[in-house]
């Protein structure tokens, strides 16, 4: 299912009528973040792009670099201290995350995983509340590890959330076209942060800067970037 926009920009306050006319043929609408309902009336609450999915789905996309979690998602964070079972993992939010011993595959009291003070761990939000502090899992929901766990080595990057779903946005070509100048490992997390992992420092280096100067280039424009910094890793100047 791809993301479809709708064309135009609105301002926090203005009356969004596209998800009220689908309400009126009793269809099921759902409005996610910047959109709020008061008297039946569909307002926006934030500054942005409004944005649609063909499940009926709104949400403004809008500029921020403070993360809020959201139950489900991918984040990567920075384990910063630990405490007994628990380790604490900032994930970019007004909170720390609490990840327990106990939530990697084959965990147990006697098999406790390798986790210090200060690595960089890919993990998936359990729970994410306003009230509760937010947990973080490194398995998913078959029990495997898959991806997720320790990321050892490589640059971890910090961006705008913007950029995260720029990237991982289906239409976006920049991840397969790079992917055919460098050989390159990434970890995207939806909380702004993003591991990346190159054959070489200066490889590593090139993907970040493409990374980063994605958020300035229009879709037309990526073929000439991921060129630019193949030439770079190459050791050209172009």
């Amino acid at each position: 299912m791809t993301d479809e926009t709708v064309d135009r920009t609105i301002l926090a306050g203005d009356i969004v009528p596209e998800p009220m006319e689908i309400m009126k043929t009793n269809k099921k609408v759902i409005l996610g973040p910047g959109l709020r309902i008061e008297n039946d009336v569909v307002r926006a609450s934030k500054c942005g792009q409004l944005k649609m999915k063909a499940s009926n789905t709104f949400w403004v996309d809008a500029y921020q670099k403070r993360y809020v979690p959201s139950r489900g998602e991918l984040v990567v964070g920075v384990v910063i201290a630990k405490a007994g079972d628990i380790f604490r993992v900032d994930i970019g939010s007004s909170e720390t995350a609490s990840l327990s011993y106990v939530a990697f595959e084959g965990a147990t009291k006697k098999n406790r995983p390798d986790v210090n003070v200060g690595d960089i761990v890919y993990a998936r939000l359990l729970i994410a509340h306003s009230d509760i502090e937010p947990e973080l899992v490194c398995v998913d929901s078959h029990g495997k590890k898959g991806k997720l766990g320790v990321l050892h080595d490589g640059f971890l990057l910090t961006c705008s959330l913007n950029l995260v779903r720029k990237i991982l946005n289906p239409k976006c070509r920049f991840l397969s076209l790079l992917a055919k100048e460098l050989a390159f490992e990434m970890a995207a997390g939806m909380n702004g942060r993003i591991w990346i992992r190159g054959k070489t420092f200066k490889e590593t280096i090139a993907v970040g800067n493409a990374i980063l100067a994605l958020e300035y280039v229009s879709n037309d424009r990526i073929r000439e970037l991921c060129d630019d910094i193949s030439a770079y890793a190459a050791g050209f100047v172009k």
